[in-house]
């Protein structure tokens, strides 16, 4: 009597829990890894000089489960860049409702807001400020939304105090915040120190950032008092 056939054990399903995680939350969690160790690298290396092996490497995350995420290092930097960027936005929007009801009050804490949300984590401003120009197409793209995002919350905070009535406010605060992004750039970078031309940029130079912002916004806020 031939001996009955023994039954192959079922396959997990594929909600199965590991470490009390489910699949969606494990992809999650390797996509957190990979970006923190995509900001690491290229804050620390440059964009040319971060490979997706080291992002691996340093993220303990497989080159498979890159692919799982991202379609190639470009993507996943973009990924990057917005994910800081929304941060950055959600930390100005909760500023701007806490603000103080005057209008110079209320753009002092919102350009001190600004400079600590670069300054005070360095990597930020070298992933966003000192990286994202001349990288690719998809990339610029990816820094034009913030600026449109960057001018229309300005044209908020003019409408706020009755300072925009003019046709032509969008375009002001498109110059308005490009001017704003360049002054950060710049910030990054001094000749005198390295060779180069690059310097860390240190949140102990916030007090410089900041000064250096409100000259500018204040020089664009009298313009358009004076119209």
């Amino acid at each position: 009597m031939a001996e009955p056939t023994r039954a192959e054990p079922a396959p997990p399903p594929s909600g199965r829990r590991i470490r009390g995680l489910d699949a969606e939350q494990r992809k999650a969690k390797r996509r957190a890894q990979l970006l923190e160790a995509t900001l690491d690298l290229v804050a620390a290396n440059g964009y040319p000089n971060t490979s997706i092996e080291q992002i691996c490497q340093a993220a303990y995350v497989g080159t498979k489960g890159f692919y799982e995420i991202f379609d190639n290092k470009e993507a996943c930097y973009i990924a990057l860049v917005r994910e800081v960027s929304e941060r950055i936005e959600a930390a100005m929007v909760e500023t701007l409702r806490d603000a103080p009801d005057d209008e110079p009050g209320a753009s002092r804490t919102l350009l001190e807001a600004f400079a600590h949300a670069l300054a005070d984590d360095p990597r930020l401003a070298k992933v966003t400020f000192g990286e994202a120009s001349g990288i690719s197409s998809a990339v610029e793209r990816q820094r034009r939304i913030n600026r449109r995002w960057a001018a229309e919350f300005l044209l908020a905070v003019w409408g706020r105090f009755g300072m925009a009535p003019h046709e032509d406010a969008r375009p002001v605060a498109v110059g308005a915040i490009g001017g704003l992004f360049d002054i950060v750039a710049d910030w990054m970078v001094t000749d005198d120190e390295h060779a180069d031309g690059h310097a860390d940029a240190d949140a102990g130079d916030v007090d410089a950032l900041i000064a250096a912002l409100t000259a500018y916004y204040q020089v664009i806020r009298d313009g358009l008092r004076a119209r």
